[in-house]
């Protein structure tokens, strides 16, 4: 047995307790929390055949009471005596996707990045955001197969795309690749087909949070859109952190929406709808670019799952609905390299490099932290991504 020494500024202490896969040379993949720089293998830990499994999807199975008691159970052993072969270095394990994803549904909840866009796309309508914005949470349908972990290179994506000026379309490589920095929140138990999820009671069924890059191929975005919107511009790869921080562990870290003005229809109705303090960072090229704010997005993450739920569809255990871009009103704060560089026009200095869009070899990395209990900080990993040239 061990006893796990943690600095006490530590992002992964007591009041984190993240879930994730880990393997080490020789084992398949098992279940473990990040307690400091330790990874701990729970099943070893708890003596809890269920964290023996390759994937976090038959924990969260077990549901919302069970999720409350064995993070109860987590945090009381790794203060104490722990197996010493439970234990691991962070920097000697591999980390692997922690959930399957089932499902996946990408929303676009900020204001400020919607209004951007708006202003970019349609510069001489007077109202940037489209008649729906403040009504509902709009979203679209991804693809869950192209979900991948931290540290996956992305594959630069071929596709039609309209050159300015341009009679027809070309095919090829993006020249406008780009990401969105955005927060991701893991269903851990769903709900039956055509009984939906009421906006109060999504911390029944949201397991955790994940940070997340919705990374886009804009010129191949903005040729295919129109009518039915994203597809082959966005489905060839997302980046998800390696570990699942609890909902539960957010509580203190929960604060007010913006007001919601007008009033929302009853299915979105909350007696005070939340968002999280979380504060994003986005580094391209080792260069810190941006500071998103998620506390200044608009619509909830009960309100997203309600209206995703509100006509019926089935959710399930490892479905991922994501925040869309997180950005702020100032420019430092913008969660895309779209907004961040004003579409192309106004060029960012990256490492030295006057940067509009990505080019092969860059990698960008997102991070967050947010408060957590009795005034300790929680971190959330980071998704990493770096572009390869295509295929």
């Amino acid at each position: 047995m061990t006893r796990l020494a943690i600095d006490a500024d530590s992002l992964f202490g007591v009041a984190n307790l993240p879930y994730g896969v880990y393997s080490v040379p020789g084992s398949a993949p098992r279940v473990a929390t990040r307690y400091g720089d330790h990874v701990v293998d729970l099943a070893l830990l708890l003596d809890d055949p269920v964290f023996e499994a390759p994937s976090l999807n038959p924990f969260m199975a077990q549901g919302h009471d069970r999720w409350v008691e064995v993070r109860s159970r987590i945090a009381s052993a790794v203060v104490g005596d722990v197996p010493e072969r439970a234990v691991h270095p962070v920097a000697d394990v591999t980390l692997h996707l922690p959930f399957e994803v089932a499902d996946y549904v990408d929303f676009y909840a900020s204001e400020h990045h919607a209004s951007n866009l708006g202003r970019l796309f349609r510069p001489d309508n007077p109202d940037p955001l489209m008649p729906n914005w403040k009504h509902l949470p709009v979203g679209y349908h991804g693809r869950s197969a192209s979900v991948v972990v931290s540290g996956t290179d992305i594959v630069r994506p071929s596709g039609q795309r309209l050159p300015p000026g341009a009679a027809a379309p070309v095919f090829g490589p993006s020249t406008r690749l780009d990401i969105e920095a955005e927060v991701g929140f893991v269903v851990g138990t769903g709900n039956p087909m055509g009984t939906p999820i009421p906006a109060p009671e999504v911390d029944r069924h949201v397991f955790g949070v994940v940070l997340f890059n919705d990374w886009s191929a804009r010129d191949i975005q903005a040729w295919e859109y129109v009518p039915l919107g994203p597809n082959l511009g966005k489905s060839f790869a997302s980046t998800v952190s390696p570990w699942v921080v609890p909902l539960l562990a957010l509580d203190a870290a929960r604060v007010a929406t913006p007001a919601q003005e007008p009033a929302v229809l009853p299915y979105l109705a909350m007696t005070q709808p939340w968002g999280l303090d979380i504060a994003l960072e986005v580094e391209w090229n080792g260069e810190v670019v941006s500071r998103p704010p998620y506390a200044a997005m608009y619509w909830s993450p009960a309100q997203m799952l309600a209206h995703l739920t509100v006509n019926g569809a089935p959710t399930r255990t490892g479905d991922l609905f994501a925040s869309g871009t997180v950005s702020g009103p100032a420019r430092d704060q913008r969660g895309a390299f779209i907004e961040l560089t004003w579409g192309g026009a106004e060029p960012v200095m990256v490492a030295g490099r006057s940067s509009t869009f990505l080019e092969d070899g860059d990698e960008v990395v997102i991070r967050a932290v947010a408060p957590g209990v009795d005034g300790a900080r929680i971190g959330f990993g980071e998704a990493r991504g770096r572009v390869v040239p295509a295929r």
